[in-house]
């Protein structure tokens, strides 16, 4: 028996794929100014490339630091999204404590690595200054159907969160990365999305961007009805990232309008609902400007 079964839940993909077929029908009528902009404020602006120094991380920083200044009317992204060892960088950096701290840990982006090694650059991160942490689900032990494994790595890492963070006196957001680029069925991401939430996670999250397949409507949408099930079964809500992937301004109003349609307003801010995103910024400043514009 599937694990969502559990919760009274299995994907249907021919209604999936008609829901979805209406909200892209649909797109041009909601993208407008007010949305972009809601689009902007969720985003964990991101670097996660293998040539990231402390001055470039800075860089990004700062540029976030100038957005009021440089574009009034807009606001903050939800974060800055780095490797850990740069979470004292963009702590030391930021001047508006409402921009987040976020590290991806537990050996981003395989998470290939004993439980031990994991856990020590959680702890090191949020001691840090980190936020918030992104890990990746153990799918070495969860594609071989080693579910109580997964889970079990899952829920270590939140008890190492809460432990370290209650210590330093303020709350770590723990993300789930669910890779669903490497998860050959609905049914395996619906599994994977309730393993998540069950073992602590405060947001379940597509993919790491370093794969061939990132996030895709058809995850989101999936992901979006297991929070919706796991909010009715447990009164828990269970924020929602997609990541990777998000080319363009009508990209993000898509995954957008999945989630507002599939969960409701009460969902759409930066509390339970992220795009995490490299050059989706850019994109969105220019769609309301009109103009092309690269400040980012």
């Amino acid at each position: 028996m599937s694990l969502s079964s559990k919760y009274g839940y299995t994907p249907n993909d021919e209604a999936i794929a008609r829901q979805l077929d209406l909200i892209a029908a649909g797109l041009d009528k909601v993208a407008c100014e007010q949305v972009y902009k809601a689009c902007f404020g969720i985003m964990d602006q991101t670097t996660l490339a293998s040539d990231d120094t402390p001055a470039k991380v800075k860089a990004m920083v700062e540029k976030v630091n100038g957005l009021a200044a440089a574009f009034p009317g807009w606001p903050l992204p939800a974060s800055c999204c780095v490797y850990p060892n740069f979470a004292h960088v963009v702590a030391q950096t930021r001047k508006d404590p409402a921009l987040h701290v976020t590290t991806v840990a537990g050996c981003f982006p395989t998470s290939q690595s004993w439980i031990e090694v994991k856990l020590k650059e959680i702890e090191l991160a949020v001691r840090d200054g980190a936020d918030e942490i992104d890990i990746v689900l153990a799918l070495n032990s969860f594609l071989a159907g080693d579910y109580a494994t997964a889970g079990a790595e899952i829920k270590a890492s939140r008890e190492c969160i809460d432990r370290v963070a209650k210590e330093l006196g303020r709350p770590v957001v723990l993300k789930v990365i669910l890779e669903t680029g490497l998860l050959p069925s609905t049914q395996l991401i619906a599994d994977a999305s309730f393993l998540a939430m069950e073992n602590g996670a405060d947001f379940i999250k597509t993919s790491t961007g370093k794969v061939k397949e990132h996030a895709t409507p058809q995850a989101d949408y999936v992901m979006c009805e297991c929070i919706k099930k796991f909010h009715e079964a447990t009164g828990r809500k269970v924020g929602f990232k997609a990541a990777g992937g998000i080319a363009s301004a009508l990209d993000a109003v898509c995954y957008w309008t999945i989630g507002k349609t599939i969960l409701g307003d009460s969902w759409m801010n930066k509390d339970l609902y992220r795009f995490g995103v490299s050059s989706l910024a850019n994109k969105l400043l220019s769609a309301v400007t009109g103009t092309t514009v690269a400040y980012f």
